[in-house]
């Protein structure tokens, strides 16, 4: 299984959390892409890179993304169907945005999001996992998630076995 790593507005494709991530993933078994978006300020033409280069993919694949990187995931899935969707603190709802409402293709999405997210409240993931009924996790931390990466990688890890049905 192939997963394709979107990094934040401020990061770039092999930040903390995706290194810590993809490592997860590798070990796995699965094959790791994270696509750089440092040239591309705006978040839609992020998602349109995304889309540029998944929409071949032969196989299954899994899109994550974290804070931008999550909208541009979840804005791909809605004309790409990947296998499921791995969203930290997606910065949904934010103004200047396109897309103000989400319609995945993807019936399994999952967030992480923490309290106390100074940058994107953790309300905007409540409302879309409301609104798509899909699952939520709040967890202590701040939006980078820097302090909380045991628990982000951990339920990275039990999405990951849960998706290849192990």
């Amino acid at each position: 299984m192939k997963i394709y790593f979107s990094h934040g507005k401020e990061s770039g494709p092999w930040g903390f959390k995706i290194k810590r991530l993809a490592e997860i993933a590798t070990q796995q078994g699965c094959e790791v892409e994270s696509v750089d978006y440092t040239d591309l300020p705006d978040p839609d033409q992020r998602a349109e890179r995304l889309f540029d280069t998944v929409q071949n993919e032969p196989g299954d694949f899994i899109l994550v993304g974290s804070s931008m990187g999550g909208y541009v995931s979840l804005a791909c899935s809605e004309k790409v169907t990947p296998k499921a969707v791995f969203l930290m603190a997606p910065a949904l709802y934010m103004p200047g945005f396109k897309l103000q409402q989400h319609h995945s293709k993807c019936n399994d999405v999952e967030i992480v999001h923490a309290w106390s997210d100074e940058v994107i409240p953790a309300a905007h993931s409540i409302k879309h996992a409301r609104q798509a009924d899909c699952t939520l996790h709040l967890i202590s931390g701040d939006h980078a998630l820097n302090t909380s990466i045991m628990a982000v990688e951990s339920l990275f890890e039990r999405f990951l076995c849960r998706v290849l049905g192990r």
